[in-house]
């Protein structure tokens, strides 16, 4: 009874927190343990992580350094979202062998294909490196002693935590070891990895099925996505990491998940454990003021514009749209994230409920003249600082989002400008493979009209102080005809196909005469110019972020803190719950008919769009085991409040038994300003329930031999 009461004391006393936070694996505290454990998980800390043996943080893999996935079978076949392996379907595409459109199977080991550059990581262990690094810069500071120390530590700490890796790689030569700030830098952790870079694509479903609802839906709830892809990883006999081999084996995993069919309800409990990338929930009101009306404005606008032009290109040629299909895809998500996240901002008063937490910490400072000496600048310093910087890092966003991510061909001049032209043979194939996958995914005329539109926007858009030269001679050699100024650059530039490499290390003169690497050079002074601009501010306005990230820690000692998301390995625990927003009122799942619904309307909604076979397959309602045990019904996508941003794509999200029960691959539109702060109320994770992945496997794959290897 005693054990009862105390569980739910704990839980009530930290329900508003039991589904918030991304907690690092080797750190779960003893009370949120205890939280986790009443809302009902069967796991210990121990079987949840383990150094030194077998747990489940080794069935969960880094995928590509960009999304998470997870091992489902003895033989290291891994799961994540169709989203997070987009990339590799769609170069391995043609239009003669379209699998980004018409889906993937391999009936045996010997079809699974191979893509290039992609790879997982397994985390062998994290361990806390914060001496080693203070301790350097200790040295630094000494040896430096008419230097501020903070605004030396953030030119030096780069090459200190380079250096801790070092020392971490001399003593594990196989494996990747990377150290991360945590606690906004007032901590620092090595996470050790073992990396395999033998990937192959064993199943994807359709383009329709995998990205169901395209930009329509992205972000929003309900949903009806089949989101996700398959994938194996293949190593030496020995089980060692190895680059493609045709010798190469699947690997044999040390461990992987079990699959549950059983469904779940909500109040069931849920955990999520993967990679999310980035939050910035102790970021000051200041610095959020920034990112809504500086960066994320400048990103809507752009990315609009550039996005717009594409589409164009894409629906009107099936070739372009297989090439510009991963690149239109990452550049949309952002953008509509950022649309989100300023609504959402406005609409929950988020700057407001930030402001009110700054009052509270000025009210604890104040009592106390140690910590005033320590804080009581530091809101005067960021306010400041971040007003001095907003019309750079404004001009700045509308700068990188225009020329670095906006202008493709620009950014080849950006990369042979810093190849030595005596490169040896193995240089010049080195770059000549580099630049064969550019030019595989790029067409010059859909760069060509992007690159016009995008000068005139930005001319529009940023003081006259932040133009690059460039403008000058729009205005006098072409009388301020940009379309004309970018044709007469895509007519004469030397870098439109692969042999610019041999042109690049024959003619010395290229670099000057060429009018593309003319045009880099512009953009290249002007961004040096504005980062100039930013440098100073960004010294003060990053030292004391770290110090309100530390007045916030030492203020609520007594409460469990978890660490902003900088892409190493998380759990994130809740239950399955629905939500209401508004007046409206969201189920916690959705069944095959909300499917079937929306594809009705595929003539006038095209991200609607749905092959007659599949269409054909959910009507005959043929779904077996993978039905509901309740309403006998196929489940397609579900809710719980799990806490997840951006990298979380493809991550595991697991019962109470540590089984799979989905992947998870969105967050939702009321809730958008998850990255900056948590809305208990709102914020849900949207997964795929695993039982739809598994239906769509064997019923329209016919990919029995998958169901077999995971033990079904």
């Amino acid at each position: 009874m005693k054990r009862i009461i105390l569980s739910m004391l704990l839980l009530c006393s930290m329900a508003s927190k039991a589904d918030e936070g991304m907690w690092m694996l080797n750190r779960i505290d003893p009370k949120t343990a205890e939280v986790m454990k009443s809302l009902g998980l069967q796991l210990t800390p121990g079987q949840l992580y383990n150094p030194e043996g077998e747990s489940l943080k080794d069935c969960v893999v880094d995928f590509c350094d960009f999304c998470s996935g997870v091992v489902v079978s003895p033989q290291g076949l891994v799961f994540t979202n169709h989203h997070c392996g987009f990339s590799g379907i769609q170069a391995l595409s043609t239009t003669d062998d379209d699998i980004l459109k018409n889906g993937f199977a391999a009936r045996s080991f010997e079809e699974e294909r191979p893509v290039e550059g992609f790879f997982v990581r397994f985390l062998d262990r994290t361990e806390e490196c914060t001496g080693r690094v203070m301790r350097a810069m200790n040295e630094i500071y000494k040896a430096n002693p008419d230097v501020e120390a903070k605004v030396l530590d953030y030119q030096k700490l780069d090459s200190v935590m380079t250096a801790v890796e070092k020392e971490y790689t001399q003593a594990n030569p196989d494996r990747d070891c990377l150290v991360k700030s945590y606690y906004g830098g007032n901590r620092y952790f090595v996470s050790i990895y073992k990396v395999y870079n033998d990937i192959r694509l064993v199943f994807t479903p359709t383009q329709t099925l995998g990205k169901f609802g395209g930009d329509t839906d992205n972000w929003m709830w309900p949903r009806q996505t089949c989101d996700f892809s398959v994938f194996r990883i293949y190593a030496t006999k020995d089980g060692e990491p190895a680059d493609y081999s045709k010798d190469n084996v699947p690997l044999k995993a040390k461990r992987y998940a079990r699959v549950s069919l059983d469904g779940f309800q909500p109040g069931d409990y849920c955990m999520t454990v993967g990679y999310p990338g980035s939050t910035d929930r102790y970021l000051s009101s200041y610095g959020i003021r920034e990112r809504v009306d500086g960066s994320n404005v400048a990103m809507i606008d752009v990315r609009g514009k550039k996005q717009q032009v594409w589409k164009h290109w894409m629906e009107s040629d099936r070739a372009i749209a297989i090439k510009y299909a991963s690149k239109f895809a990452s550049s949309s998500n952002y953008w509509k994230n950022s649309i989100g996240m300023n609504k959402a901002v406005k609409e929950l008063n988020v700057i407001g409920q930030k402001q009110q937490l700054e009052e509270d910490i000025r009210r604890w400072y104040g009592r106390d003249a140690g910590l005033k000496i320590r804080f009581g600048t530091m809101f005067d310093e960021l306010e400041k600082a971040y007003s001095n910087r907003f019309e750079a890092v404004r001009a700045y966003t509308f700068f990188s989002e225009t020329f670095l991510r906006g202008m493709e061909l620009r950014r080849v001049a950006a990369v042979a400008a810093s190849k030595p032209r005596d490169m040896d043979s193995t240089e010049v194939a080195l770059a000549r493979e580099e630049l064969q996958a550019f030019y595989k995914d790029y067409d010059a005329r859909v760069d060509e009209e992007t690159m016009a539109v995008l000068l005139d926007n930005y001319r529009r858009q940023v003081k006259k102080e932040y133009l690059p030269s460039i403008y000058e001679t729009i205005d006098r050699d072409f009388k301020g005809d940009t379309k004309a100024y970018v044709r007469d650059i895509f007519a004469r530039t030397a870098l439109t196909d692969i042999s610019c490499v041999e042109k690049y290390i024959s003619d010395s003169t290229l670099t000057d005469t060429d009018p593309m690497f003319k045009f880099q050079k512009s953009v290249r002074n002007m961004q040096t110019t504005i980062n100039q601009r930013i440098r100073s501010d960004r010294q003060t306005i990053e030292y004391n972020e770290r110090l309100l990230t530390q007045a916030i820690l030492e203020r609520d000692q007594d409460t469990p803190h978890y660490s902003d998301a900088n892409f190493s390995l998380r759990l994130s625990y809740g239950y399955i719950q629905d939500y209401t927003a508004g007046s409206q009122h969201f189920d916690y799942y959705t069944a095959s008919q909300s499917l079937l619904d929306k594809a009705a309307r595929q003539g006038e909604i095209k991200d609607y769009e749905l092959e007659p076979d599949i269409i054909s397959l959910i009507k005959e309602r043929d779904f077996g085991r993978y039905a509901d045990s309740k309403d006998k019904d196929l489940h397609l996508c579900f809710l719980s409040n799990n806490d997840i941003t951006g990298g979380n794509s493809g991550s595991p999200m697991f019962n109470g038994k540590g089984e799979l029960i989905g992947l998870a691959f969105d967050g939702n539109w009321e809730a958008m300003s998850g990255d900056i702060t948590f809305n208990p109320d709102l914020q849900r994770c949207i997964g795929v329930d695993i039982r739809f992945v598994l239906y769509l496997i064997e019923k329209w794959g016919k990919a029995d031999r998958l169901i077999e290897e995971m033990g079904l």
